[in-house]
């Protein structure tokens, strides 16, 4: 057993310790028994080699539950939290740590480093010799999501004074937005509350620094596009290249899903997976040599995430599809699923909440899953790029159902006639959207081309997602879930064992 081979089962077994957690109420002295049984066989049978990797996988799947745990109780006990759902109108200041997210209507803010004031407003008053107005307030953990009028603006970094009524997130009947905004460590909401906007922070690290400049580029190329072309060209371009899919209409992202093309305008690991295919295809057709155009896909894919304002998911896709490529560039492609099992491991660690709360993560790893398997048997029948989004999109579908309840008949067409012009969509509307920001004119001149796919992007989308049968809507539960992977695990084992004895014989 190589070392690798060992770390990739500790990795499996921290993985499967937050899997059973989140899904199952085990005892702390379950976790302890099984911590002991892992400390007996590493300490008193040590010449045994795999009995103590035995013994160290049980200690990381007690990691695993304990790190989930230990997160669920963060939730519980934030002292923020406690204030959710009471008449009584609170103070606070807090920092917005986040692009806002400025919709049709509103805008949302996440304020982090939260101060709160409310029942000690008097004190402060009071406290005449004190340096600062807010020297008594108390820093409370978590972050708050704020929703407030679209004008006047804010701005990332900005430091805001807030007077309102803290709520519980509401939970849906199809769509639990308390666990949504769990994840990323918002147990609190705020409704259009008085806001003042305060002076910055003297001294502020040189991440939002880097981040705020990221943002006016941002700001600058989402003004050039929506200057020069009309919704809901606009919009989907938008979504595309800088991760604005706030910006499409509902009506818009409805037909979007019947057509089965709604992941070409989302960051996750499908569309950063098909991006990067497509900027390797690219670079080698240009005369690179593919060590070449292997590095320039990773810089290219970085510049990308930085575009789309290092959204999370943005961040985990790139991640998940780097360790691929690297896989592929070392030579080791048939163990680059050992890889993607550590990338989500280190996610995890950082995050245990993701694996069940987060559907974007595991429509990364799936995604990136299904290409690693399922490309190669495609290949033999379409392009590459067509290869990938059918294996992506064959791993990605039961969880889509699930989540969404429908799933597109016509997706296969649609995707082929839509996929392959992706790379001239983005190419184009980076051009023409950088070109806007240097001269005006020639931005709206290079609006063209981008314009003219873009409106064949959206006749194909209006016409698929038009007809009666191209939606069917069904619900299904977590059991034909399981039985659906464990079919499909097998059928990927059987053809990729045919594949291997085929090389054999050859």
């Amino acid at each position: 057993m190589t070392k690798s081979q060992v770390f990739f089962f500790f990795c499996l077994f921290f993985i499967g310790g937050i899997f059973l957690s989140s899904f199952l109420e085990i005892s702390q002295l379950l976790g302890l028994s099984i911590l002991t049984l892992g400390i007996l066989l590493i300490s008193t049978l040590w010449k045994y080699k795999k009995l103590v990797v035995i013994g160290f996988c049980l200690f990381f799947l007690v990691l695993g539950i304990w790190l989930q745990q230990k997160a669920e109780l963060k939730i519980i006990n934030n002292e923020l939290r406690k204030y959710n759902d009471k008449e009584e109108t609170i103070t606070l200041t807090g920092v917005v740590v986040k692009e806002p997210d400025v919709r049709e209507t509103n805008t949302k803010l996440t304020l982090g480093k939260v101060e709160l004031l409310g029942k000690f407003s008097r004190v402060v008053e009071e406290d005449k010799s004190s340096s600062s107005p807010f020297a008594n307030a108390r820093v409370r953990e978590g972050r708050i999501l704020l929703t407030t009028k679209k004008y006047p603006e804010y701005k990332y970094g900005d430091k805001l004074k807030i007077k309102g009524k803290l709520q519980t997130p509401q939970e849906f009947e199809d769509f639990n937005y308390k666990n949504y905004l769990a994840k990323d460590g918002i147990y609190s909401v705020i409704y259009y509350p008085e806001i003042e906007l305060l002076p910055k922070e003297k001294s502020i690290g040189p991440t939002h620094v880097i981040y705020g400049k990221i943002f006016e580029i941002k700001n600058k190329l989402r003004e050039v596009i929506y200057q020069n072309l009309s919704p809901p060209q606009s919009s989907i371009l938008g979504a595309i290249i800088l991760g604005d899919k706030r910006q499409i209409s509902q009506e818009w992202k409805d037909k979007l899903n019947y057509a089965g093309v709604r992941h070409l305008t989302a960051v996750s690991g499908m569309h950063v997976a098909i991006l990067t295919a497509i900027l390797m295809s690219l670079l080698i057709s240009l005369g690179l040599w593919r060590q070449q155009a292997f590095f320039g896909a990773l810089i290219l894919m970085a510049v990308f995430i930085v575009m789309t304002g290092f959204q999370p998911s943005a961040i985990r896709a790139g991640i998940m599809v780097g360790v691929f490529l690297i896989s592929q560039y070392l030579g080791r492609e048939s163990q680059s699923s050992r890889a993607l099992v550590m990338a989500a491991a280190i996610m995890l660690f950082q995050n245990p909440l993701l694996l069940k709360l987060d559907v974007g993560f595991q429509l990364s790893f799936l995604a990136v899953m299904g290409i690693i398997y399922l490309m190669p048997h495609f290949q033999k029948y379409f392009g590459n790029i067509i290869a990938m989004t059918l294996s992506a999109q064959v791993f990605t579908l039961p969880i889509l159902i699930y989540n969404f309840g429908y799933f597109s008949l016509v997706a296969p067409l649609t995707n082929i006639l839509i996929v392959p012009l992706l790379p001239f969509i983005i190419g184009f509307g980076f051009i023409f959207a950088i070109s806007g920001i240097i001269w005006q004119s020639l931005g709206y001149l290079l609006s063209f081309p981008a314009w003219a796919l873009l409106t064949y992007l959206t006749k194909i989308v209006d016409w698929f997602s038009g007809f009666s049968f191209s939606t069917y809507f069904l619900e299904i539960s977590w059991y034909f879930l399981a039985v659906f992977y464990l079919v499909l695990g097998l059928i990927v084992w059987q053809l990729n064992k045919k594949q291997k004895l085929k090389i054999l014989k050859f």
